[in-house]
């Protein structure tokens, strides 16, 4: 077979997350060298401004024009290329031509989608198209959800080797984080709020912490999930709803479930935000919980969801300055119990703010794993961060993308 002209197409570059991830591209793998890259979207003359706004270090990037309404011109493109990475969101409205392009042609796909109820219906609708042709499909690679999803996987890996077996039991805590969420994150989660309001079958979907599970993947183990402030006894503090735990834990289950259940058929797995000890933690946590919610509820109805949308919340294609990107943090604490009664704690550290510039840098390594690093020998399909990408990401992330994965405790 021809090798494609490119290695990777990025596909909506002109977007904010998409700039970000360009010049990180272009920062760390240059042009005319090793990778074979282009940036792609519908709109010429605003790719070849972002191409001049990356300065002569750009001068020879290839540009591809390619709309996500126009199914000809992304087969076209995606023919063109073994990997395509995208930042065209909300991807329930404008995702699915080019994830049925890429499952379709062989070629490989990766996004920083949070939107659980459209990748439920991607795999339902394409999963047989995709082990037919050998693409692999890899959503959630932005912060939502390679830490949480690659965390878990970290901390497994280390009690299969000190113990000998997975941990039972496993959650994540937000310890701390700066940074401010993306116009397109709120987008999504907001059209996520819009659609559940008016479709019961949605909302028990959702509700469904293995809705991204292979058919007929059960556990008898009732999931946690934290909906209001909560004390933590493995970290001794309190704790609030962690808005992006709708749908990493579900990537983490489908990690667990699609890998022979590696983790445990019972495998249990919660996220939550740590707010503190003592009264302060409290009611922070509850100031925290009824916050949340509160957006949530107005986001689902239209006049709040317009005020929200007109006064409140960033527009897609908005974010802070490169200074404010990275000027921010995250750091992210795993508890593990194993079922000896030992304990594994992990953590978790990314060295700019979550929803742009660690983003940015970790799609970017998620594609250049795809390209390079995975293996060819794993069939087509749906397939998570860590269970295709694995220690391979890892490494990646803590070469290249300002990620670390530290063990703090082994008892």
């Amino acid at each position: 077979m021809m090798q494609p002209e490119y290695d990777i197409v990025v596909f909506g570059a002109t977007s904010f997350v998409g700039q970000i991830l360009t010049r990180y591209l272009l920062e760390q793998y240059g042009t005319g060298g090793t990778l074979r890259w282009a940036i792609a979207g519908r709109n010429e003359s605003k790719l070849e401004a972002t191409r001049a706004e990356l300065g002569n270090a750009a001068a020879d990037l290839p540009v591809v024009v390619a709309d996500a309404g126009n199914e000809s011109s992304l087969r076209a493109m995606v023919q063109r290329t073994r990997v395509v990475v995208s930042t065209v969101g909300p991807y329930a409205l404008y995702g699915e031509p080019l994830v049925r392009v890429c499952a379709q042609e062989g070629t490989d796909y990766c996004d920083l989608t949070g939107e659980v109820q459209w990748i439920r219906q991607m795999i339902a609708r394409y999963e047989d198209d995709a082990r037919a042709s050998g693409a692999h499909i890899v959503h959630c690679c932005g912060f939502d959800s390679i830490p949480s999803d690659m965390g878990v996987h970290f901390l497994q890996q280390q009690a299969m080797a000190q113990i000998g077996s997975a941990c039972p039991t496993v959650k994540m805590r937000v310890r701390a984080a700066k940074g401010e969420f993306s116009g397109g994150t709120v987008a999504s989660l907001m059209n996520v709020a819009k659609e559940a309001a008016s479709d019961p079958a949605l909302r028990k979907e959702l509700a469904n912490p293995f809705s991204l599970c292979p058919s007929g993947f059960k556990s008898s183990r009732r999931q946690p999930n934290v909906k209001s402030a909560e004390f933590d006894p493995d970290f001794g503090a309190w704790t609030a709803p962690f808005v992006m735990a709708a749908i990493n834990t579900r990537i983490v289950h489908r990690s667990n479930a699609i890998q022979d259940a590696v983790y445990g058929q019972e495998f249990a797995y919660d996220e939550a935000m740590l707010t503190g000890k003592g009264l302060k933690g409290r009611l922070q946590g509850m100031a925290m919980a009824a916050g949340i919610g509160g957006f949530l509820a107005a986001s689902a109805i239209a006049p709040t969801r317009w005020a929200l949308e007109t006064f409140v919340v960033p527009k897609p294609g908005e974010g802070p300055s490169r200074q404010s990107q990275e000027s921010g943090f995250y750091d992210l604490r795993f508890v593990g119990h194993a079922s000896d009664g030992r304990v594994i704690r992990t953590k978790v550290t990314g060295d700019r703010d979550p929803g742009y510039g660690s983003t940015g840098k970790m799609l970017g390594e998620a594609a250049m794993c795809l390209a390079f690093d995975a293996g060819e020998d794993r069939p087509g399909g749906f397939w998570t961060p860590s269970s295709y990408l694995g220690q391979k990401l890892i490494d990646r992330l803590q070469d290249n993308a300002g990620l670390r994965f530290e063990v703090l405790e082994n008892r």
